[in-house]
């Protein structure tokens, strides 16, 4: 039997309150799941622990029928769930009246659970009819490299082990049916679907625009002056991207097919951002070859600004 200091308050775990809504309670999740994801932060157990916590928390809180029971009776909702005696929580519950958790729920569903008489003359209560079997919501969090590759992932529902398949080319926002994998109904062994919510690690480079990447590359003065053939980094290794002369700062080009993967199998495409980036400090070959430059450019980029008034 539970304890009070077992308890976990899954509602203070991601910081919401007992009457948010499951949109924010999502994002809660997804906030905290992506600081302390232990890609983040890699050797550290206590963040590892805290990973787990909010996992937990939002396992039992997203999913509205674990959520009721939760609610209901604290510390005791997984006996009430598997169809226990919880002790009763307070008067307000009345559960005290009931001679065990069916009992309960039959007053609870307003009595469809009826007696019926046997062949011979017996009584015996039963559900006339059975609830459907609860299907569960979980999110799981990717790194780029999962997701673009695919992967195996090992998860923990309650107290089964469950490994989830991941295709290549998801992307943060699918959802994922794995059927019979949810949580078992009340009232039968039936057991719901398994649906997850796929979500990402944020990238150090790469991001996405709609079902494109874009990432930002740094650029010398003279490659943007002269034009260069600069190496870029894609999902699948380095490619040659060809840098057009007078490229101005902030301009994106695009490398086609070189962006996610699809499900059909074909790519999007990746858009290289351009910033140029000026050398804080130079050689004497590099402060002469700039002075000489500026001394002798016909250059001027402000041309455009002559005659500008309010």
């Amino acid at each position: 039997m539970p304890t009070t200091s077992d308890f976990k308050d899954y509602y203070a775990i991601l910081g919401v309150s007992k009457t948010a809504t499951a949109d924010e309670i999502k994002r809660a999740y997804r906030k905290l799941a992506r600081k302390h994801h232990p890609d983040v932060n890699p050797g550290n157990p206590e963040a590892e622990d805290k990973f787990k916590d909010i996992n937990e928390a939002n396992e039992v809180i997203s999913n509205p029928e674990s959520r009721e029971k939760y609610d209901q009776f604290g510390q005791y909702w997984k006996e009430a769930a598997a169809g226990g005696t919880p002790p009763t929580r307070a008067p307000s519950a009345g559960f005290e009246q009931y001679g065990d958790f069916n009992d309960f729920i039959n007053d609870l569903l307003g009595g469809r659970s009826g007696r019926t008489r046997t062949s011979e003359g017996q009584e015996f209560s039963g559900f006339r009819s059975q609830a459907p079997a609860p299907d569960t919501e979980a999110a799981i969090m990717l790194t780029f490299s999962e997701a673009f590759h695919g992967t195996q992932k090992r998860l923990q529902l309650d107290d089964e082990t469950i490994h989830v398949r991941i295709p290549a080319g998801a992307t943060a926002g699918s959802r994922m049916r794995i059927k019979g994998k949810g949580r078992s109904s009340l009232f039968s062994q039936q057991r719901g679907d398994l649906y997850l919510t796929i979500d990402l690690v944020p990238h150090r480079f790469f991001q996405f625009s709609g079902s494109n990447l874009t990432c930002e590359v740094p650029l010398r003065p003279d490659e943007a002056v002269l034009g260069a053939q600069i190496q870029i980094p894609t999902p699948d290794g380095l490619v040659t991207m060809t840098v057009p002369k007078g490229i101005r700062s902030g301009q994106s080009l695009r490398l086609q097919g070189k962006g996610w993967l699809l499900p059909q199998g074909n790519r999007t495409d990746l858009y290289v951002k351009l910033q140029i980036v000026s050398p804080k400090q130079l050689n004497e070959i590099e402060q002469a070859c700039y002075e000489k430059i500026q001394e002798n450019s016909s250059f001027s980029p402000r041309s455009t600004l002559e005659g500008v008034v309010l």
